[in-house]
């Protein structure tokens, strides 16, 4: 087929064999889905398994040990060889695993993030997977949208594209769809054509499809792109440092070792075994790969409840928010909007009464078909609100429905030809609506009827917005039947009424009209001019029963929840009352933000839970106040416009349900239920991994330093080399690694939501980590290597003393495991069932210990020897101290709570 571009709209329509009106059949979009594939990019950033492998293998700890083992080899230890072979291939392999299930993870909850667009199929709107387009397909595009594919535009009502991603332009291109002359026609201008993954700034449009995948020109793009480098998180970062330093000091203390064992006249073959060693003891070989796993495995399971992490940073993030800006709707509320009343200038109807005078007010009825085609909205009963789009627009469309008016048999009856689409600065919507005598069987307001029948109009305009800002453009009224003057004093009462009903935490929006001629259709500037008020519609979006709970959790865990709403001033403080967010009228409105600077809001940001009448634009502002006072904020957005907002907030969090799909590729967390009340569970887990990340840190580094305390206290008191590399490299791999991971299980503190939020800048030993690690570290590396030294000097066997080192070792390290569990809370007030899978690691570990002990085979590999019953109970009794240590220190910190 010849470009798209240089082709008519039919021409485009009768090669992809479908129709504008009807689309394709079902059963043509399954058979084009088999030819083309999916509509989606071929990843080239995704890790090949063979890279992590190569990875793990680079890895300076295992280059070590391979070192080792060919060293082992040359001075003729086959045993010792052999063994840190098998350990390096077995921690190579637990690395490999746990980075492939954390990459397939990430890889899942990507895919989770496809948009949903709207086509035209069978003859009908439907919402499908954006995978599941195929060439042919009728898309229908608005503002938000990300393009999902190339496609053809058929119609276009002020619609512009902002096309940077393509072609670097940051303008939005003006799109109409006329064909283009032959030649050769950059991207940019090709204003006919829409192309996968520029966005929608403007209007509105229908187009065919025409490519898909990496057919796309953005496809084409995509296959000239390298492989991209890995997200590195803070913590991550934080730990790759940590290991620097470790490496570091581990050097320092192998020459000092090595020195020793030197002195006392040691061989090469031994210094060198002892310098093995001391390296394997200094660094935590698998915690980068545990704090991986565990934050991969907490997105998940934030994913569960409802909270979609699309970059892993904010899993560590999110346990140090202070701060929620919420929108109000949907996310504080239901968003399952229903007129309550309608309101005309000189009476009032429920809903109920709406739906048996329509008929017999013709002014009821006008307003009626007003709040139905100046709408986007559409009937859909396959969703919760029983309609496809903005809740406040679909409760519209219901209550005309109700009242008999079929929105379908309206757009027949009054087609759109022009639009202004809803912005946030206008604050409403108008759409133009050709207006040609009304065929038998149907009627109109006797006004618009008498004005079509004497020729003075021949198209209609229909207006809805904030009311407030609605009469200012209205210059005239509709009262029982009669356009009358809108008087400043109508103008006051009305707004004094309105006023009324939005301090109740009712949300109401004005509906206009006017009658124009052809002639002005180019002139949008004269569309909301001189318009005839209609009436207010009165709607109700009750608050959600859990978001009530979650915004008290909120105070209690020291995190200050802010409203942020473009509803009108005394609505948005209703229903800030009603939550318990704040007990003060104090609001800041968009026109309060614009007046002041950024460090005069600063000055009173801390006392303002609400802002109303706002707009995206004004969302930068509360942040870089807030940001400014220090808070780690989150922000909740769902427009175009959100996005600088949502990318500069410390969380930006999207709706999944009614967010735009800009929105959702600028955010790290989508809302797959728009619920305040997830976001509130999501910041629980967050502080969950977070303390469980730092309890397995603990763990592993107080085992690490209780063994460099074992290897540097030995030859200090004239031991022999107290363990070996295999040993050592056999605690780290099984007594840190398998219950460590296992800690990662553990669920939230009592406490984890009654205290405020921690400093994310915080660095890994902050709060007296540092301290408990090495105050611990250095007891149980003295307990081991002193219950070494007097079975040595008591001359118990060649290796027994070894082994109760070796064993000691592991004994505390499984003890310490329970007592790291919680904070301050006891070990024995907790459940001993509270993370059966660390029960379960431990017991597996303590197991593996014995049979390394009294198996014959594995006391050849790891020099171990049998221990009687009563030195197995000295080592129980070691990690009986330790559980008594930990418990004393926990004691005194609850003492010094209270």
């Amino acid at each position: 087929m010849q470009a798209p571009h240089r082709l008519s709209a039919e021409k485009v329509l009768e090669h992809h064999e479908t129709s504008f009106q009807q689309g394709l059949s079902t059963s043509a979009a399954t058979r084009l889905l088999g030819v083309y594939g999916p509509n989606e990019l071929i990843e080239k950033g995704k890790k090949k398994p063979w890279r992590i492998l190569l990875a793990q293998v680079k890895e300076v700890m295992i280059l070590i040990l391979l070192a080792a083992v060919v060293v082992s080899a040359v001075l003729q230890e086959y045993i010792d060889a052999i063994v840190i072979l098998v350990i390096v291939v077995l921690n190579t392999v637990l690395g490999f695993w746990q980075e492939f299930k954390a990459e397939n993870a990430m890889a899942a909850l990507k895919k989770m993030t496809v948009p949903h667009v709207r086509v035209r199929r069978d003859g009908a709107e439907q919402q499908i997977s954006a995978k599941d387009l195929v060439p042919g397909d009728i898309l229908l595009i608005e503002a938000g949208n990300i393009v999902p594919a190339d496609a053809r535009l058929i119609s276009a009502a002020n619609l512009k594209v902002q096309e940077a991603a393509l072609t670097g332009e940051s303008e939005s291109v003006d799109k109409d769809t006329g064909a283009l002359p032959d030649g050769d026609l950059a991207l940019a201008d090709r204003k006919n054509m829409t192309y996968r993954g520029t966005v929608v700034t403007y209007g509105r449009g229908e187009a065919v499809v025409t490519g898909t995948g990496m057919q796309t020109e953005l496809g084409k793009i995509a296959t000239l792109l390298q492989d991209v480098e890995d997200e590195q998180t803070p913590l991550q970062r934080r730990l790759a440092k940590l290991g620097r330093s470790l490496a570091m000091a581990a050097g320092l203390l192998i020459v000092i070792v090595a020195g020793m064992i030197y002195l006392q006249g040691a061989g090469v073959k031994e210094m060198f075994m002892t310098a093995i060693s001391m390296a394997v003891a200094a660094i935590p070989e698998g915690l980068p790969a545990v704090v991986t796993i565990a934050l991969a495995l907490g997105a998940q399971q934030m994913l569960k409840k409802k909270a979609l992490i699309r970059r892993l940073p904010a899993v560590e993030t999110l346990g140090g928010v202070t701060v929620i800006c919420s929108d109000k709707t949907g996310t504080l509320t239901q968003n399952k909007m229903t007129v309550s009343d309608v309101v005309l200038p000189d009476r009032r109807y429920s809903l109920a009464e709406v739906a048996a005078e329509h008929g017999a007010d013709a002014d009821l009825g006008l307003l009626l078909l007003t709040g139905t085609l100046c709408n986007d909205a559409v009937i859909d009963e396959n969703t919760p609100n029983g309609t496809l789009g903005d809740p406040t627009e679909g409760a519209l469309v219901l209550a005309a429905q109700q009242a008999g008016l079929v929105q379908r048999d309206l757009q027949t009856l009054l087609p759109r030809v022009r639009e202004l689409p809803f912005d946030s600065e206008r604050k409403r919507m108008s759409t133009v609506h050709a207006l040609s005598p009304p065929s038998q069987g149907t009627t109109l307001h006797p006004v618009l009827a008498a004005a079509v029948q004497q020729g003075q109009a021949d198209h209609l305009v229909l207006t809805k917005g904030a009311t407030d800002g609605l009469i200012e453009v209205c210059g005239r009224i509709l009262i029982n039947g009669a356009i009358q003057p809108l008087s400043e004093k109508k103008k006051a009462a009305l707004s004094a009424e309105n006023a009324a009903m939005a301090k109740s935490g009712i949300r109401v929006l004005g509906l206009a009209y006017r009658l124009m001629t052809v002639a002005e259709l180019d002139q949008p500037a004269h569309y909301e001019q001189d318009l005839v008020f209609l009436g207010m519609a009165c709607m109700l979006d009750p608050v959600r029963p859990e978001a009530i709970e979650s915004v008290r959790l909120c105070k209690q865990a020291g995190i200050r929840p802010v409203m942020i709403t473009g509803d009108h001033p005394l609505t948005a403080v209703a229903i800030a009352k009603t939550l318990g967010l704040t007990t003060s009228d104090t609001v800041l409105t968009g026109q309060d933000l614009d007046k002041m600077t950024i460090d005069a809001l600063s000055a009173r940001i801390k006392a303002v839970s609400v802002f109303a009448r706002v707009s995206p634009k004004h969302k930068m502002a509360i942040i870089d106040a807030l940001q400014a006072q220090h808070e780690v904020v989150a922000m909740t957005g769902d427009g175009v416009n959100d996005a600088p907002a949502l990318k500069s907030a410390d969380i930006g969090v999207a709706m999944g349900i009614t967010g735009t799909d800009v929105s959702k590729e600028s955010s790290d967390m989508v809302l797959l239920d728009d619920n305040f009340a997830t976001i509130v569970a999501a910041v629980k887990e967050g502080r969950r991994i977070y303390d469980n990340i730092r309890k397995f840190v603990r763990y592993i580094l107080t085992g690490n330093t209780g063994e460099i305390v074992v290897m540097l206290t030995g030859p200090l008191v004239g031991m022999p080399l107290p363990l070996l590399p295999i040993q050592i490299l056999w605690i780290n791999l099984v007594t840190d690694g398998v219950p460590a991971v296992a800690l990662g299980f553990e669920d939230a503190e009592h406490d984890v939501m009654n205290r405020p939020p921690y400093d994310p800048q915080e660095g890994i030993f902050a709060r007296g980590l540092g301290l408990q690690i090495l105050v611990m570290g250095f007891i149980i590396g003295l307990m081991s290597v002193g219950t070494g030294y007097w079975f040595w000097d008591g001359g118990a066997g060649s290796n027994a003393w070894q082994t109760m080192v070796f064993t000691m070792l592991t004994f505390c390290q499984m003890a310490y495991a329970l007592c790291v569990r919680r904070r301050t809370q006891s070990l024995f007030t907790k459940s001993w069932l509270g993370n059966p899978m660390l029960l379960l690691a431990i017991g597996i570990t303590l197991t593996l210990q014995l049979i390394l002990i009294y198996v014959p085979f594995f006391n050849i590999v790891f020099r171990t020897t049998p221990l009687r019953p009563a030195e197995l109970g000295v080592c129980a009794v070691g990690a009986l101290v330790i559980i008594l240590i930990a418990e004393s220190r926990k004691l005194f910190l609850r003492h010094k709570q209270h």
